[in-house]
């Protein structure tokens, strides 16, 4: 089938690591444009490339099939729309949009146009993820009743990415790093309850939260995220808890580190987690105790663009939908309430 001529809104992190690598190697896409304000980056590493001074140009360009909103979070949603309204399949993201009615929107507007619309939540194809659906799915653990999800870091400098830093719409750790991790619970665990969020600032230096605990209610789980900046010891980053036993798994995935070194995802052992970042599983099978470590699921971003190409050419699902970034931010909203309010908020 003809690969897909896709642009790139943006050439900063998320398009040199998350998208472009994924595009140049998988022969169902071709890296057609990017949108460049000033700086002519990725003219340097991709001479092909059609490279925009603005953004209407570049969705006036009839060759153009998909359109890659990687830009800061603020902007998703007018720049979506205007994909859309131009007739392209667009990925968007994370977050999907600021606010959910937005995401509403975009998701009525994308059936109108009967065209793909998906959200890049990539950490759903991340090993350990993988690794723990799994060991879930498969009953390992029985019903499960605890589960706790963690993403953090140790930073005592701002990020050089200032539009993350600074107050204003969708930024933050609850928007960056919080939504991987509810999406990953959801996926777990479908839609919950109730929600109860505690969103922080913890660092001196910082003007935007940089901690957070949300706590998702089920009828018979419960499932904690949490992510703070201020963590040099790190947890584990996945901890569950059911009726047979338990399941403990550090934050493994190496692509994000590979991509960072300039390894392409077509590389050969790509997604393989070194043995020593195992998860532990100490359950009981037939009646019999167990506590040993198991091999980990490989982790791969191919899968996402994979699907992304086949709900377009095969009118397959798309990877992750529109609903599914929805529900995400209707968290996040509900996460805000619930730490301005010290409540917990109906879902």
């Amino acid at each position: 089938m003809q690969p897909i001529k896709t642009a790139l809104c943006s050439f900063g992190m998320s398009g040199r690591l998350f998208h472009a690598p994924f595009i140049e190697t998988l022969s169902y896409f071709e890296l057609y444009a990017v949108w460049e304000r000033s700086k002519k980056l990725a003219a340097e590493k991709y001479p092909s490339i059609i490279s925009y001074d603005n953004y209407e140009d570049l969705l006036a360009d009839d060759a153009i099939e998909l359109v890659i909103v990687n830009t800061p979070n603020a902007t998703h949603f007018e720049y979506a729309k205007k994909a859309l309204l131009a007739g392209k399949h667009v990925i968007v993201e994370k977050p999907f949009t600021v606010h959910s009615d937005q995401a509403k929107e975009l998701q009525t507007l994308a059936e109108e146009q009967s065209r793909k619309l998906a959200v890049y939540h990539n950490r759903r194809f991340d090993s350990d993820f993988k690794t723990v659906k799994k060991v879930i799915d498969e009953g390992y653990l029985g019903k499960i009743v605890e589960a706790e999800i963690h993403f953090d870091r140790y930073k005592q400098e701002l990020s050089p990415k200032t539009h993350k830093e600074m107050p204003g719409d969708g930024t933050g750790a609850l928007y960056d790093l919080g939504s991987h991790l509810i999406d990953q619970a959801l996926t777990l665990f479908g839609l919950p309850e109730a929600v109860f969020g505690d969103i922080r600032i913890i660092r001196e230096i910082s003007k935007v939260d940089d901690y957070f605990e949300v706590l998702l209610y089920y009828p018979e789980l419960r499932v904690r995220l949490k992510s703070s900046y201020l963590v040099r010891e790190a947890l584990a980053a996945y901890s569950l808890h059911g009726t047979l036993g338990s399941f403990v798994k550090s934050r493994g995935d190496v692509q994000e580190a590979n991509l960072d070194k300039k390894i392409l995802p077509n590389t050969a052992d790509w997604g393989v987690e070194p043995d020593t970042e195992k998860g532990l599983l100490h359950t009981e099978k037939n009646g019999t105790v167990v506590r040993d470590y198991i091999d980990t699921l490989l982790g791969n971003y191919n899968d996402y663009f994979r699907q992304v190409y086949e709900a377009i050419r095969l009118d397959k699902p798309v990877p992750v939908s529109a609903e599914d970034g929805l529900n995400v931010i209707r968290v996040i909203e509900a996460a805000f309430e619930s730490s301005e309010g010290k409540k917990v908020v109906k879902f």
